[in-house]
């Protein structure tokens, strides 16, 4: 993409930038101010942002600094006139990539342009490559727990597929988080991600809301509205706790698996639907399909790929990661300084059966976080039934723990690094940014 915005109060001179750009062959937009400039600037895969420092109202430096909180990769070149270039250099140390002073000299300023270019196409490649790593580590889902990384491992072989997936687990075990993996990684990412908590809707407005309904159906329809179905055309949608699913629904469901389509309430119009399903249950619904609480056919149609996730006391080597993840999340979010978790409470939560999963340990860390006033977190603050947790019969120190969990973590990127480069060590320890040699004791050191 050869996209440059510009941005200048001084209209001719907008035009004279606008004209040697395009004689090279670069696609200009144009902006006068800075909040003009902002939405161009979200809204389009520039290559590079070129700004006047001194305009009216906000001046170059707030276009700077916003622009690098938008787009960080997108360079930013300031034009300045000769009494203000000092302010110009500020502006460097703010990020931008460099500055030309006016009278713009055309030579000069292709130099510029030209390198700032070259410097956008490798923050491009750089923040490609970076994603498609973390792709691989599908952050959503943090665990190293052998079940964890099972887990990543199916949601990246499904992903790209449209079969249906039923999630099971106990509340709080994160299911609408690898539900959201599962569509944020598939080629449906970009259409809708939409969520029905199906014990939520009462039971006489559960047919309405998944399949819409018709001017006049019923009482106070005064226009037509689509369902929940309708609005995940092309997307995902995610029925949370199916297994309080009404019967009476459960046969229009089997329908839309089966048939790929939905008629609104009142109406007698087939819509047809593109609509992957993704359910998620706490309920053992083969029990329920025994006691006749829920239908054999759905259940055998929504268990195409199983997922199940496991308490966190059957996991507990994810508390230690979770810790981590949820201590930056909330410092972040209430604006407190960076926290750390002493010893005795890492062992403390270490030895809590956290019966309410994830959930309770998100809620303790946020609270933590919030009531703490010092860098490291005592285990004074923890509710006393954490805190009075027992010990196990065999302890084990936070340093064994700790190591454990860097050593599963450290063997997994090297999996994921010499997949991602074939089986060639060379690329994959510079991928790594180790030495060869390096890689080839730690590919020793773990049987790999």
């Amino acid at each position: 993409m050869r996209q440059i915005l510009i941005i200048d109060d001084d209209r001719n001179h907008l035009k004279v930038l606008k004209g040697i750009l395009e004689r090279r062959g670069f696609d200009i937009i144009m902006a006068f101010d800075v909040d003009s400039a902002l939405p161009i600037i979200e809204q389009n895969d520039l290559a590079l942002v070129i700004t006047d420092l001194k305009m009216p109202g906000k001046t170059g430096m707030d276009l700077l600094v916003l622009s690098r909180r938008r787009k960080p990769a997108v360079p930013v070149i300031m034009i300045t006139g000769h009494g203000e270039i000092e302010t110009a250099v500020t502006a460097m140390k703010s990020g931008a990539y460099d500055y030309i002073t006016k009278p713009v000299d055309e030579h000069e300023f292709m130099n510029v342009v030209q390198k700032a270019f070259a410097e956008s196409e490798k923050n491009k490649e750089l923040v490609s490559s970076y994603f498609d790593m973390e792709s691989r580590f599908l952050p959503d889902i943090i665990g190293t727990a052998p079940a964890m990384e099972q887990i990543q491992q199916t949601v990246r072989k499904i992903a790209s597929t449209s079969s249906t997936v039923l999630i099971t687990g106990e509340t709080g075990v994160g299911k609408e988080l690898v539900a959201k993996a599962i569509h944020s990684t598939s080629d449906r990412r970009d259409q809708s991600f939409v969520k029905v908590n199906c014990a939520a809707i009462p039971e006489t407005l559960a047919e309405s809301e998944l399949f819409g309904y018709e001017r006049g159906a019923f009482t106070g329809a005064v226009t037509s509205k689509p369902g929940r179905f309708e609005l995940a055309h092309q997307g995902t949608i995610f029925l949370d706790e199916i297994g309080d699913m009404p019967l009476s629904l459960q046969s229009r469901l089997l329908s839309v698996l089966q048939d790929k389509t939905i008629e609104r309430v009142g109406g007698v119009k087939t819509i047809k639907v593109d609509v992957r399903i993704i359910a998620a249950t706490n309920k053992d619904l083969q029990a329920d399909v025994q006691a006749g609480k829920f239908r054999a056919d759905l259940f055998y149609r929504l268990n195409v790929v199983p997922i199940h996730i496991p308490p966190l006391r059957e996991r507990k080597d994810d508390i230690i990661p979770l810790l981590g993840s949820f201590l930056k999340k909330f410092a972040a979010r209430h604006g407190k300084p960076a926290k750390q978790v002493g010893p005795e409470t890492t062992a403390a939560l270490l030895r809590h059966d956290w019966p309410g999963n994830i959930r309770e340990l998100e809620n303790t860390v946020e609270r933590l976080v919030l009531m703490s006033d010092c860098d490291v977190i005592g285990p004074e603050l923890l509710p006393p039934e954490i805190r009075s947790s027992p010990a196990s019969e065999t302890p084990i120190t936070f340093k064994e723990k700790l190591d454990d969990i860097l050593c599963s973590s450290e063997k997994q990127m090297i999996v994921d690094a010499l997949n991602k480069t074939n089986q060639n060590r060379t690329r994959a320890a510079e991928l790594l940014g180790i030495s060869r040699r390096t890689l080839q004791n730690k590919i020793k050191e773990y049987g790999l």
